[in-house]
């Protein structure tokens, strides 16, 4: 997804000048324990908390501080509490889950600020979450970060437990973290699991859990008891909002990577929230596992294999829309920077933002997941999105194309761009009718010499 977020936004939303504990506080809380962390910190600093939970996503331990419940839509009487109660200074914090909108109940706020929140469903999740800050900035708040408020949160550097990162820990996190600077132009890659110099899985809209329980998969049997290797490699990406979308991991982080066999966990020093220290520390150490916060690393080039999607040509009856060419491009940048680390041969894009990265797994068991990635404001019936796959299928292999066509007609997207050598193209120029029946578009985009 492209940003119009100014380079130095990273920068100045890690800092925490503009924070002063003694100032009272606002915290619109969704789900998980991170709001009540943070309040927590605050109060131990000498500082003042107003919760606004928000009714089905935030826990209940809020009860335990000053708080307020809101349904969805009352919109109003959110921004009301928080002002009377917080003062302009804001955290937002918490998970949150598309809401039921039949059980909204909205208030004459909530109807003021529609064109607004019309306006915020209307991109990706990211996006989504770049608007929310300045619809309360325009509010008159002064919108602060978790790690700007509770700075003991953030995962300083060094080791953080008992056990260290080996010799070939510290390459996989190395690798990690150069697949994560690649991608990171391009909005992607908060998340990468390495193992023995081999990339398992890189994280898309499904999140740090989602990605790890799929490497617990791709590893089942294959591995023997209590045998570890491979780490988490783990940062914000470049232009992330971190005042409400910092990256951090917990004891849930913990209990995954241990069912996925990694030895340990590799984060970005002090740009990751470490929740519930003591608890993930101590998990850690029991289970053999390391956690360190180590140094950003630089920015990696692209890869050797170049694409151009202007030479993309479209066959079949239909044509992608102006959106799609750009989903096109941006998956076929993709797949570019991801081929010098051998990973990433097929990717989903939708709206220009990346939903889903093939890594170590086949193009169609990265298709199977996609439909639980959709995003926010986009209706479930609407054909949206585009499958980027470089493949090297022998000619003439239609049924495996008609499979491949079926799988992303069921995942609702709009259709395929393929690009690759071109014997490997040659096998898709028969294919026209395949896509035509199954209602997507067909571009082959030729690879650059």
């Amino acid at each position: 997804m492209s940003r119009t977020a100014p380079a130095n936004l990273e920068q100045r939303s890690l800092s925490g000048a503009s924070w002063r504990p003694t100032e009272r506080l606002g915290i619109l809380a969704g789900g998980g324990r991170l709001p009540l962390m943070i309040a927590e910190s605050v109060l131990q600093h000498g500082g003042r908390v107003h919760i606004v939970g928000i009714e089905g996503e935030a826990d209940p331990g809020i009860t335990f501080f000053p708080h307020t419940w809101v349904n969805w839509g009352e919109i109003g009487r959110l921004v009301a509490t928080l002002r009377s109660e917080g003062g302009d200074a804001l955290v937002i914090a918490g998970g949150v889950r598309r809401p039921d909108l039949w059980k909204v109940r909205p208030d004459t706020g909530f109807f003021l600020s529609l064109p607004q929140i019309l306006r915020m469903l209307a991109g990706g999740d990211d996006s989504v979450l770049s608007r929310v800050v300045r619809f309360f900035e325009a509010k008159g708040f002064t919108v602060h970060g978790a790690h700007q408020v509770a700075p003991d949160l953030l995962a300083a550097g060094g080791r953080l437990g008992a056990v260290a990162l080996g010799r070939q820990s510290h390459a996989d996190a190395a690798l990690g973290f150069a697949v994560r600077a690649a991608l990171g132009p391009l909005d992607a890659g908060q998340a990468v699991a390495v193992a023995d110099g081999r990339v398992l899985a890189i994280e898309g809209a499904e999140g740090t859990d989602a990605m790890l329980a799929r490497v617990a998969g791709i590893r089942s049997g294959g591995r023997q008891e209590g045998q570890r290797s491979g780490v988490l490699a783990k940062g914000p990406k470049p232009g992330q909002e971190l005042r409400v979308d910092m990256p951090a991991i917990g004891p849930r982080t913990v209990e995954l990577a241990a069912e996925a066999g990694l030895a340990g966990m590799a984060v970005e020093a002090g740009a990751v929230l470490l929740l519930d220290r003591g608890e993930a520390v101590h998990a850690a150490d029991a289970c053999g596992i390391a956690i360190e916060a180590l140094p950003k690393a630089a920015a990696t080039p692209a890869g050797r294999v170049a694409v151009a999607g202007s030479s993309a040509r479209v066959i079949g009856r239909l044509r992608p829309s102006q959106r799609d060419k750009a989903d096109i491009e941006k998956g076929l940048a993709a797949i570019e920077r991801l081929s010098a680390f051998n990973t990433g041969h097929a990717v989903v894009v939708a709206r220009a933002y990346i939903l889903a990265i093939a890594a170590g797994e086949t193009a169609a068991a990265m298709l199977e997941r996609t439909s639980a990635l959709r995003q926010w404001g986009v209706g479930a019936k609407r054909r949206l999105g585009v499958l980027v796959s470089r493949v090297g299928m022998p000619d003439g292999d239609l049924p495996a194309i008609e499979q491949l066509f079926g799988q992303a007609a069921a995942q609702g997207l709009a259709g395929v761009a393929v690009t690759g050598p071109p014997a490997a193209l040659a096998a898709f120029d028969d294919a026209a009718r395949l896509a035509d029946r199954h209602g997507l578009f067909l571009a082959a985009c030729g690879e650059r010499p």
